[in-house]
């Protein structure tokens, strides 16, 4: 009797199959009641880490990555992948998908900031560019969409993946693996367009202002910006020296 409560007790302790633990534990204990102990006794001398590791084994599968320890202690451990998959699936404030937000915002700022590259292009010194170029409007509305976007792909995990080295430095696997998430490209794209346009405008002024060419240079910003500011400072000294060298022909 004393055998058959403790089986009960073990059973409803884990509330688990014992189907693949149950040959050990009950050779363990014959061997021991062979040797005319008690099967109190014997259930006492039974090996805890063929008990703990059969439970752990069929903890470890019960769904969820959900693990049992030590009897019926239950410890949760959230997937950090789907985390990240339900939450660049969530619905957002005004009722679309994250990604479906992303890819309308990311059209939206692309088509946005191509009238201002027409027509500094196109008509440079028309008033009307003046205007468009000299307003701070563009800059104000992409921030409050990059601003959005962050929010929106913000996890848990988004500063250690920035700052994933020991000197809370940035790195090329922990920025790759941010940067799949789509509404994470996407803020990062409207981020790009605001510094693009930004550093367009700037050339664009000092154009105006020193009567510099600078069509060609403020092309360049639209998609490769560094070479657009290279190219703008290399025809400006270009230019410079010319003018410098005129008055000696003289």
């Amino acid at each position: 009797m004393a055998l058959s409560s403790s089986t009960c007790f073990c059973h409803s302790q884990f509330s688990l199959k014992t189907d693949r633990w149950a040959p050990a534990l009950t050779s363990n204990i014959l061997s021991n009641i062979r040797r005319n102990e008690p099967a109190s006794s014997a259930l006492k001398r039974i090996n805890p880490d063929i008990l703990s590791q059969q439970v752990r084994k069929r903890g470890i599968k019960h769904g969820n990555g959900c693990s049992f320890l030590r009897g019926s202690r239950v410890i949760c451990q959230p997937k950090l992948q789907n985390l990240l998959q339900r939450r660049s699936h969530r619905v957002s404030a005004i009722g679309l998908p994250s990604s479906q937000i992303a890819s309308s915002v990311f059209t939206l700022g692309t088509a946005a900031v191509l009238p201002f590259y027409t027509f500094m292009v196109a008509a440079p010194k028309a008033e009307l560019t003046r205007k468009l170029m000299g307003s701070t409007i563009p800059y104000v509305v992409l921030g409050l969409l990059y601003a959005y976007l962050l929010y929106l792909s913000w996890t848990p995990d988004t500063i250690r993946l920035m700052f994933a080295s020991k000197y809370w430095l940035p790195e090329l696997p922990g920025i790759a693996k941010m940067f799949s998430n789509e509404v994470t490209l996407a803020s990062a794209w409207i981020h790009l367009l605001a510094v693009d346009l930004f550093a367009a405008r700037q050339i664009y002024h000092d154009g105006l202002q020193n009567d510099i060419e600078m069509r060609h240079s403020v092309s360049f910003c639209l998609l490769f910006c560094p070479i657009g500011i290279v190219i703008h400072l290399l025809t400006k000294a270009v230019l410079s020296s010319v003018e410098r060298a005129e008055p000696r022909t003289h």
